[in-house]
Protein backbone atom coordinates (compact mmCIF):
# COMPACT_ATOMS: atom_id res chain seq x y z
CA UNK A 1 0.00 0.00 0.00
CA UNK A 2 1.17 3.67 -0.84
CA UNK A 3 1.30 5.97 1.02
CA UNK A 4 -0.46 9.42 -0.42
CA UNK A 5 1.37 12.21 -0.20
CA UNK A 6 0.72 14.21 2.52
CA UNK A 7 -0.14 18.55 1.34
CA UNK A 8 2.56 20.78 2.82
CA UNK A 9 1.32 23.85 4.14
CA UNK A 10 1.43 26.44 1.88
CA UNK A 11 1.56 30.57 3.41
CA UNK A 12 0.49 33.19 1.26
CA UNK A 13 1.31 37.36 3.05
CA UNK A 14 -0.85 40.02 2.27
CA UNK A 15 0.20 43.28 3.84
CA UNK A 16 -1.63 46.46 4.62
CA UNK A 17 -1.31 49.50 6.87
CA UNK A 18 -1.74 48.36 10.16
CA UNK A 19 -2.10 44.58 9.43
CA UNK A 20 -1.14 41.32 8.08
CA UNK A 21 -3.27 38.61 6.84
CA UNK A 22 -1.64 34.77 6.24
CA UNK A 23 -3.47 32.51 4.09
CA UNK A 24 -2.77 28.90 5.51
CA UNK A 25 -3.85 26.06 3.23
CA UNK A 26 -2.57 22.72 3.91
CA UNK A 27 -2.50 20.62 7.65
CA UNK A 28 -0.70 22.33 10.20
CA UNK A 29 1.45 19.93 12.05
CA UNK A 30 5.00 18.26 13.59
CA UNK A 31 6.24 19.33 10.03
CA UNK A 32 5.13 22.65 9.27
CA UNK A 33 5.02 24.17 12.76
CA UNK A 34 7.58 26.21 12.29
CA UNK A 35 7.74 27.44 9.35
CA UNK A 36 4.27 29.32 10.54
CA UNK A 37 5.56 30.51 13.53
CA UNK A 38 8.83 32.19 11.22
CA UNK A 39 6.50 33.22 9.02
CA UNK A 40 4.38 34.99 11.64
CA UNK A 41 7.36 36.33 14.07
CA UNK A 42 8.74 37.81 10.49
CA UNK A 43 6.12 39.63 9.86
CA UNK A 44 5.64 41.04 13.29
CA UNK A 45 9.34 42.17 13.13
CA UNK A 46 8.85 43.67 9.85
CA UNK A 47 6.41 46.11 11.16
CA UNK A 48 6.52 47.60 14.13
CA UNK A 49 2.81 49.64 13.88
CA UNK A 50 1.09 46.33 13.26
CA UNK A 51 -1.96 46.60 15.05
CA UNK A 52 -3.59 42.85 13.90
CA UNK A 53 -2.51 39.44 12.42
CA UNK A 54 -4.95 37.73 10.67
CA UNK A 55 -4.42 34.04 9.95
CA UNK A 56 -7.02 32.86 7.44
CA UNK A 57 -7.50 29.03 8.19
CA UNK A 58 -10.32 28.31 5.46
CA UNK A 59 -8.16 26.44 3.52
CA UNK A 60 -6.23 24.16 6.79
CA UNK A 61 -7.32 20.40 6.63
CA UNK A 62 -5.48 19.28 10.02
CA UNK A 63 -4.18 20.79 12.93
CA UNK A 64 -2.84 19.07 15.96
CA UNK A 65 -1.32 19.46 18.84
CA UNK A 66 1.84 20.95 17.18
CA UNK A 67 0.14 23.52 15.32
CA UNK A 68 -1.72 24.09 18.48
CA UNK A 69 1.57 25.22 20.17
CA UNK A 70 2.39 26.96 16.88
CA UNK A 71 -1.10 29.25 17.63
CA UNK A 72 -0.23 29.69 21.03
CA UNK A 73 3.36 30.71 20.51
CA UNK A 74 2.14 33.53 17.76
CA UNK A 75 -0.40 34.39 20.30
CA UNK A 76 2.29 35.41 22.63
CA UNK A 77 4.19 37.03 20.10
CA UNK A 78 1.43 39.33 19.16
CA UNK A 79 0.60 39.75 23.18
CA UNK A 80 3.75 41.07 23.86
CA UNK A 81 3.53 43.43 20.68
CA UNK A 82 -0.17 44.60 21.66
CA UNK A 83 -1.06 43.35 17.93
CA UNK A 84 -4.35 41.60 18.09
CA UNK A 85 -4.80 37.56 16.18
CA UNK A 86 -7.13 37.39 14.54
CA UNK A 87 -7.78 33.15 13.38
CA UNK A 88 -10.28 33.82 10.06
CA UNK A 89 -12.66 31.07 9.08
CA UNK A 90 -11.54 28.62 11.62
CA UNK A 91 -13.01 25.20 10.48
CA UNK A 92 -14.98 23.04 12.55
CA UNK A 93 -12.47 20.85 13.31
CA UNK A 94 -9.87 23.78 14.60
CA UNK A 95 -12.42 25.68 17.06
CA UNK A 96 -12.89 22.09 18.98
CA UNK A 97 -9.48 21.55 19.37
CA UNK A 98 -8.64 24.84 20.87
CA UNK A 99 -12.39 24.52 23.09
CA UNK A 100 -10.72 21.18 24.10
CA UNK A 101 -7.61 22.71 25.15
CA UNK A 102 -8.77 25.29 26.87
CA UNK A 103 -7.31 28.07 24.55
CA UNK A 104 -10.15 29.43 21.98
CA UNK A 105 -10.57 32.70 24.35
CA UNK A 106 -7.52 33.48 23.36
CA UNK A 107 -8.07 34.59 19.76
CA UNK A 108 -10.75 36.41 17.90
CA UNK A 109 -12.43 34.64 15.59
CA UNK A 110 -13.94 36.21 12.61
CA UNK A 111 -16.05 34.56 10.17
CA UNK A 112 -16.42 31.75 12.16
CA UNK A 113 -20.20 29.70 11.35
CA UNK A 114 -21.74 29.28 14.88
CA UNK A 115 -21.78 25.75 15.93
CA UNK A 116 -24.53 23.57 16.60
CA UNK A 117 -23.59 24.20 20.39
CA UNK A 118 -23.98 27.69 20.56
CA UNK A 119 -21.03 29.26 19.88
CA UNK A 120 -20.58 32.72 19.95
CA UNK A 121 -21.20 34.56 16.55
CA UNK A 122 -18.41 35.30 14.31
CA UNK A 123 -16.09 38.47 14.80
CA UNK A 124 -16.87 37.69 18.96
CA UNK A 125 -14.23 36.36 21.27
CA UNK A 126 -15.48 33.04 22.97
CA UNK A 127 -16.40 33.33 26.61
CA UNK A 128 -18.12 30.14 27.95
CA UNK A 129 -20.60 30.08 30.03
CA UNK A 130 -19.24 29.73 34.31
CA UNK A 131 -19.98 26.38 35.24
CA UNK A 132 -23.37 26.06 37.52
CA UNK A 133 -22.95 26.71 40.84
CA UNK A 134 -23.76 23.46 42.65
CA UNK A 135 -26.61 24.25 45.23
CA UNK A 136 -27.09 22.88 48.72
Amino acid sequence: MTERPRPPLTLAVEAGPGAVRLRLTGDLDYDTNEQLVERAQACLAADPGLRDLFLDCSGLRLCDSMGVSGLLLIHRGTTSRGVVLHLEHPPAFLRRILDITGTLQLFVLDGAEPEESGRPPAGARYDPAPPPVPSG
